[in-house]
């Protein structure tokens, strides 16, 4: 659901405050916030917004000339993966750095003439979004520009052609008048970063130690029309793998990667969906399964049972939908009820809860437990989380219901009749 983000007297509110004014001209003249804000075919000499940082200063002016470069308004040798890489790579190591990019691009796609730079800049945008969040102070102000977006099409359109029809600058005159519609509408790449911008502020982006790499970066881009496998719906995500495996009842990822788990012996390895894998593993692992691949020379069954948990919890909507939630905690002490509760599913979840629970009773076993030290109420523990989401800001609420959470988790596990799951894809 898509919520109204702060108004545009917010938005210039907050502009007034954080924007670093730029000068010009002999006597420097303050630049209007208008003008910091419109695209520029220039260089800038200081950064886009306040800081007191000394790296920070020096390198917005570079990063600058890298937008401006990937936009295809800039001259450069590089191809624009190696652009996106370098540019997306500093803001990954360096936090500072982040809200200024964001700054640029909402600079270099106001008021910009050239259609396919335009597309482009928002591209960078999408893709940085899978990278980094922006900073909380700043999250309001940009979703705020993105939303005014969503539906901007031929607003857009006729923008880009009354600012022609009028008197433009030299700097604007010397650029290459390429305006012919490449790319997608405005309003894709919008909606792609408005959900992208929703989720990121939750998750805080890549995390490791490994830097960013091309594939990271194609696989970014070709994310916003081709959806992921993981942060999409149960829905979306079947509709996907229709033409490749039309037969399959169950969603690809969910069936290989526990097969995985097993196929490397997770029933047998202490502390199983307790211990996280490596991290740079799994995103490998992770970019591999959104292509359809599951390598051979996995060995660790702690990485596909961490990417495992990482696609229950990144669904767009829980396993368990949230209009189920009250339900579920309030029958977490009634094996009956909570059964019941499962039935009442829609019956593609029903379907991947099964199989997740059926999944979860290997590991409950008691020959199992012996070796992994995760029990029943371990494994509920581990699990709950990423079936269901409590809603409610306030923290007592939560730490009171994610006990009921496990309750009912673990009431499932003990007492759910899966064995119809088996040899389900």
């Amino acid at each position: 659901t898509l919520r109204k983000p702060i108004s545009q007297s917010s938005m210039a509110d907050w502009a007034s405050k954080n924007l670093n004014m730029h000068t010009q001209g002999i006597f420097r003249r303050r630049i209007s916030i208008s003008n910091m804000l419109s695209w520029n075919g220039g260089s800038i000499k200081k950064p886009m917004l306040i800081t007191s940082n000394r790296t920070i200063k020096k390198e917005a002016c570079e990063m600058f000339k890298l937008v401006q470069s990937y936009m295809g308004d800039r001259q450069t040798r590089m191809d624009r993966n190696h652009v996106a890489l370098v540019t997306v790579t500093k803001c990954w190591s360096t936090q500072g750095l982040r809200d200024e990019l964001y700054i640029q691009l909402i600079r270099q796609t106001t008021d910009n003439t050239c259609y396919r730079s335009l597309a482009w800049g928002w591209e960078l945008m999408a893709i940085s979004l899978a990278f980094f969040s922006p900073s909380p102070k700043f999250q309001s102000y940009l979703e705020g520009y993105i939303y005014r977006h969503l539906d901007s099409d031929e607003k857009i359109a006729q923008h880009i052609k009354d600012l022609k029809n009028k008197k433009i600058t030299k700097s604007r005159k010397k650029r290459k008048q390429n305006t012919e519609d490449e790319g997608l509408p405005i309003s894709t790449y919008a909606k792609y970063c408005y959900r992208k911008l929703q989720k990121v502020a939750v998750t805080g982006g890549k995390k490791g130690l490994r830097k960013p790499t091309v594939e990271e970066i194609t696989h970014a881009r070709n994310a916003i029309l081709t959806p992921s496998l993981f942060g999409s719906s149960l829905e979306e995500i079947m509709l996907r793998q229709q033409d490749m495996y039309p037969e399959n009842k169950l969603p690809w990822v969910q069936t290989q990667l526990s097969q995985q788990v097993l196929a490397l012996g997770g029933e047998q390895t202490e502390g199983i969906f307790r211990i996280p894998g490596d991290i740079d593993e799994v995103n490998a692992l992770k970019l591999q399964v959104d292509q359809w691949k599951i390598p051979n020379s996995l060995s660790d069954p702690n990485i596909p049972a961490s990417l495992l948990k990482l696609w229950y919890r990144e669904l767009e909507e829980p396993v368990i939908p949230q209009q189920f939630y009250k339900e579920c905690i309030s029958n977490y002490e009634n094996p009956d009820a909570a059964v019941a509760v499962v039935q009442l599913l829609p019956e593609l979840n029903r379907l991947v809860l099964c199989y997740l629970i059926h999944f979860l009773q290997i590991f409950a076993q008691p020959s199992n437990v012996g070796r992994t030290k995760m029990d029943v109420n371990n494994l509920a523990m581990v699990m709950a989380p990423n079936c269901l989401r409590c809603q409610s800001d306030d923290p007592r609420v939560i730490f009171e219901n994610t006990r009921k959470e496990m309750s009912f988790l673990r009431m499932l596990i003990v007492h759910l009749d899966t064995s119809f799951v088996k040899g389900l894809v």
